[in-house]
């Protein structure tokens, strides 16, 4: 195995992946659109032509941690992901891992496993998840489909405090913690001959949405969110198959 990396998308997840696998002496460079001035750091942006980069790391694993986000500004997800792809096999790469989202599962109750039903793409950024993961797949890559994530600067009690939620009271909760993610990003790719293709990651942990916001508002001292209904629903993503790769969830959520 080639201790190499490179994350494109060097942001609140990507970086701290960078990170744990330099710690682990792996060779690392991280990109952004605007480069930052650390020796981790290079230059990978879409100017809507070409790619400008300056990333030369060969033979290396690239995890894929730029968000697809729903802004129009941000509609070159696609293209910029044909891009680095093409990058990556010319620079010989060894596995390309894409960060995706468990979002592209279908809406209804039910227990989603990695073979679950797929969301029909009314919206653009399921059809945008969709494209991407079949495109990376394609090319002999992996996907992890991410729960929620929390962590340092997402914690719920603050990013939920006040709202007004669209969501059922009595929804299950999919949720995972960064440093979980992190952990299994680096589990995937040193066991990769073995690793399947598609993996959920989210925590084992599913209490009620309203349990678990006022719980956490509670901690924060801000208000609990509004629910537009009380409504029995149980859609439940598991993401245990990773633990057969000896992946255990750690975080609490």
């Amino acid at each position: 195995m080639h201790n190499k990396l490179v994350v494109a998308g060097a942001g609140w997840l990507g970086m701290p992946v960078a990170q744990a696998a330099a710690a682990q002496g792996w060779q690392v460079q991280a990109t952004r659109r605007q480069p930052h001035d650390d020796e981790l750091s290079r230059q990978l942006v879409h100017d809507g032509k070409t790619l400008v980069h300056n990333v030369s790391l060969q033979q290396a694993f690239w995890l894929c941690a730029m968000p697809p986000g729903a802004r129009r500004e941000d509609s070159n997800y696609l293209e910029t992901l044909e891009a680095t792809l093409a990058l990556a096999t010319e620079l010989q790469m060894s596995g390309f891992l894409l960060c995706s989202s468990t979002g592209v599962y279908a809406d209804a109750d039910g227990h989603y496993t990695e073979q679950g039903a797929l969301a029909a793409t009314d919206s653009r950024r399921q059809r945008i998840l969709q494209q991407a993961e079949q495109l990376v797949l394609s090319h002999g890559g992996k996907v992890l489909r991410l729960a929620g994530l929390v962590g340092p600067g997402r914690e719920p009690g603050q990013f939920i405090a006040g709202k007004a939620l669209r969501s059922s009271a009595q929804e299950r909760v999919n949720m995972v913690h960064r440093d979980d993610v992190v952990a299994a990003i680096m589990c995937v790719m040193s066991q990769w001959p073995q690793a399947r293709a598609v993996y959920n990651i989210c925590s084992p942990a599913h209490p009620l949405k309203r349990d678990y916001y006022q719980a956490h508002c509670a901690q924060a001292g801000t208000t609990p969110p509004s629910f537009a209904s009380d409504d029995s629903k149980a859609r439940i993503i598991d993401g245990s198959a990773i633990e057969a790769l000896g992946f255990s969830y750690q975080h609490a959520i």
